[in-house]
C-alpha cells in the first residue's frame, strides 16, 4: 500500500484553532479532514494551552502528517493578542514535534496564504473558503471559517513547496513572514489552478 504525503495546516487562535489535512496523490491535493479546536468556553489561559497541546498531538498521532504548516500571527495585532497567539502556536508546534521530532514545520504570513489560494492577499475568509471548495472539489460549509483557513494553510504549503521557482528561493518558504512581494511569488499556484480548471472557477 502506497504512503502518500500528508500536510496539516493550522490557523492558530486562542478561542478557535482551525486545521485542515490534505493528502498528495499523483501530485494533486485531496482533502482528508478539516475542523476547528473549540476553546471558547475554557476561561483559564493555561488550560487552553493544555487543550491545544492535547488536541494537536491527537491529530498528529491520528493522521501522521509529514509536514505541518502554520499561519504566522499578524503583526497588526495588539501586543497582548500577539503574545497569546504566539503561545498558542508554540504549544501546537511542540505538540506536533512531541509525536515525531522529524516533522517539517513551516510558517506563512496571512497575506501569503490568501494570495496562494485566491490570487489576492487581501481576500476575505469567505472568498478563501469558496476557493478551497473549488480546488478540492468539496462542499465544506463549516460552522466557523477557521476550519477552511486551516485547510488554506495546508494548500499554501503544498503549492509553495511543489513550485520549482519557489523552492529555488531557498529557506523563504520556511519563514513565510514577508509581505506582499513574497506573497506575489506564490500566486503562480492560483494562476496555474485557474488555467487548468476553468470549469471550477465561478466568474
Amino acid at each position: 500500500m502506497a504512503h502518500h504525503q500528508r500536510i496539516m495546516g493550522i490557523d492558530p487562535g486562542t478561542n478557535y484553532m482551525g486545521y485542515g489535512i490534505i493528502e498528495i496523490v499523483a501530485g494533486k491535493p485531496q482533502a482528508v479532514v478539516m475542523g476547528e479546536i473549540d476553546m471558547h468556553k475554557i476561561k483559564d489561559a493555561h488550560q487552553k494551552l493544555r487543550y491545544i497541546f492535547e488536541r494537536v498531538r491527537s491529530l498528529t498521532e491520528g493522521y501522521a502528517p509529514q509536514e505541518v504548516a502554520f499561519e504566522s500571527p499578524f503583526f497588526g495585532e495588539n501586543v497582548q493578542s500577539m503574545m497569546k497567539l504566539g503561545r498558542a502556536q508554540g504549544v501546537a508546534i511542540a505538540a506536533v514535534l512531541s509525536v515525531n521530532g522529524e516533522t517539517a514545520i513551516a510558517e506563512y504570513a496571512p497575506s501569503r496564504v490568501k494570495q496562494a489560494i485566491t490570487g489576492r492577499g487581501s481576500a476575505t475568509k469567505q472568498q478563501v473558503a469558496t476557493m478551497i471548495n473549488a480546488m478540492l472539489g468539496t462542499d465544506y460549509q463549516p460552522r466557523k471559517l477557521d476550519a477552511t483557513d486551516g485547510m488554506a494553510v495546508a494548500l499554501c504549503h503544498h503549492f509553495t513547496t511543489s513550485n520549482v521557482l519557489t523552492r529555488a528561493m531557498g529557506g523563504e518558504k520556511r519563514k513565510g513572514l514577508g509581505g506582499d512581494s513574497k506573497a506575489r511569488k506564490g500566486s503562480s499556484s492560483w494562476e496555474s489552478f485557474a488555467r487548468s480548471n476553468p470549469d471550477r472557477i465561478k466568474r
